[in-house]
């Protein structure tokens, strides 16, 4: 039914594309002719115009800001009169409150960074294997000296050593060349600059002998000495320190501690002879039964004095500490005389008054606090630092921040709670009993493990300073962070708990 197919195709020619062609008009629209005009603008005149401090007196009366203004003196009065009684009785308010007791503006940023300075040294001390032993900040607290000697086993006798100085304040300090180098003799076991003259060193040997060296005389510094006589010491020295004359407060007088079991003071005479003007003698005999020695300690025999600090409310008051690991209350105002001695040009007292709890080893260094009359650090080799009350034989409290020795502890001299303790393992811990009384606020690595760091001195003038030495040779001045230097709210009251607590 259906199919393909095939249709041709039918082409139809668009008509209306054929129109649009043939009758395309072009058309637009316009309101009307616009006229433009092109026009440029110049002044006609110039001129230029500036002022300067010299006005005219028309120009400075009208920009008179002097003028007094006015005032209403009446209804200021009648102010002021009227809230009178209510800002009275608001400030005797606050006048009696405490809410802000103890409370101290703290306008600088706390942080606990500690960083290293100074690192200084003396080459030629190193390569003889010398050991920092001793350090000591001058007067100003710009100088600092150091020691250079043996703590450890050898022939410490026939050792050469050193007394060397830096100015920390002067430009180009060279870290390696100090200031002056002191060849001394014999090893030099402790120093001390002098407490106004900032020039004046007291260095105390191996030998027993005391010296006295004037820094500004860089040919010839030796100055004093007590040379070889029957009042020397026999054993090696271990603290010297200037003790204020009791008769001539602008005079001072040189103590010197040594394991002869000798505290001798010297006067200075006019050719640079050290004469011995006072002694005192730690022996057994004198020593209070409670510290319970061994049979064979008693007697006449003489017990090694290590250390010593001498109270900073009390002149008289020192404590000591001996090789046996007590510490003694001494007082220079005993008159009970020791065992006599042959060969002393002067009677030898006997200082001691109480003994404290033992440590297990030798007590190296003792410092009272300046901050309470009657509490005092001791630290040993046995690794142990006790707080001690002078008033009670326990301590107050006992650390172990070493398993190897504490050779020195040193007080903080601007801080009640902080202290500083040099240990054999190569540190330096800073301790807050603000923020712990178990565990040190900061460790400083000063050396290596097995290098033990001898001596400590805080620098009383420049607080933010700390000099540590160690058995290297290595000096380093340590910068402390505010945090340790800045007395915290209720510091003194938080010490004064500590002094007051009883040991269990």
């Amino acid at each position: 039914m259906f199919g393909d197919g095939l249709a041709r195709g039918a082409d139809i020619e668009s008509l209306w594309r054929r129109d649009q062609g043939t009758r395309c008009e072009a058309k637009s629209c316009q309101t009307g002719e616009i006229s433009t005009e092109e026009a440029a603008v110049q002044s006609c005149s110039s001129r230029d115009a500036g002022m300067q401090t010299e006005q005219s007196e028309e120009t400075i009366q009208y920009l008179d800001l002097q003028q007094e203004a006015l005032v209403d003196y009446t209804g200021l009065l009648s102010f002021l009169q009227g809230v009178e009684e209510v800002v009275i009785k608001e400030l005797n308010k606050n006048w009696r409150s405490h809410a802000f007791d103890g409370f101290e503006v703290n306008w600088i940023d706390q942080n606990e960074t500690v960083s290293c300075l100074h690192s200084l040294s003396y080459p030629e001390a190193q390569d003889q294997k010398l050991q920092v032993t001793s350090i000591s900040w001058n007067a100003t607290g710009s100088v600092v000296a150091c020691s250079y000697g043996r703590l450890d086993d050898g022939d410490w006798s026939t050792e050469k050593s050193y007394v060397c100085t830096w100015n920390l304040d002067r430009r180009g300090l060279n870290p390696k060349r100090p200031d002056l180098v002191v060849d001394v003799p014999s090893s030099v076991m402790c120093l001390a600059f002098h407490p106004s003259q900032p020039s004046l060193i007291v260095g105390g040997l191996y030998s027993g002998e005391i010296l006295i060296w004037d820094t500004s005389r860089v040919e010839d510094p030796l100055i004093g000495r007590t040379g070889m006589t029957d009042d020397t010491h026999t054993d090696p020295v271990y603290q010297v320190d200037w003790l204020q004359d009791s008769k001539h407060s602008h005079h001072f007088q040189i103590l010197s501690v040594s394991t002869d079991g000798k505290i001798l003071v010297w006067q200075t005479e006019k050719d640079g002879q050290l004469m011995l003007a006072e002694g005192f003698a730690l022996v057994a005999q004198q020593i209070p039964w409670s510290m319970k020695l061994k049979k064979h300690a008693r007697g006449e025999s003489a017990v090694g004095v290590t250390a010593l600090s001498f109270s900073h409310f009390d002149p008289s008051v020192f404590i000591i500490g001996v090789e046996g690991g007590y510490s003694l209350k001494c007082s220079t105002a005993v008159e009970n005389t020791a065992v006599p001695r042959t060969g002393s040009s002067v009677p030898l007292k006997a200082p001691a008054q109480f003994a404290f709890t033992p440590h297990g080893g030798p007590v190296y260094s003792v410092s009272c606090s300046p901050f309470h009359r009657n509490l005092f650090l001791s630290g040993s080799t046995d690794g142990h630092v006790h707080l001690h009350s002078m008033l009670q034989a326990q301590p107050l409290i006992s650390l172990q921040l070493s398993k190897k020795y504490l050779f020195s502890v040193r007080w903080s001299p601007v801080r009640p709670l902080v202290f500083a303790a040099a240990t054999g393992e190569g540190e330096v811990h800073l301790f807050d009993f603000g923020k712990s009384s178990q565990k040190p606020a900061v460790s400083i690595k000063q050396a290596s493990a097995d290098t033990e760091v001898y001596c400590i001195e805080f620098n009383i003038k420049h607080t933010q300073l700390l000099a540590a030495g160690d058995a290297s040779g290595m000096l380093k001045i340590w910068q402390l962070s505010s945090d340790f230097i800045q007395e915290g709210p209720r510091e003194m009251n938080h010490l004064e708990q500590l002094a007051d607590e009883v040991p269990d």
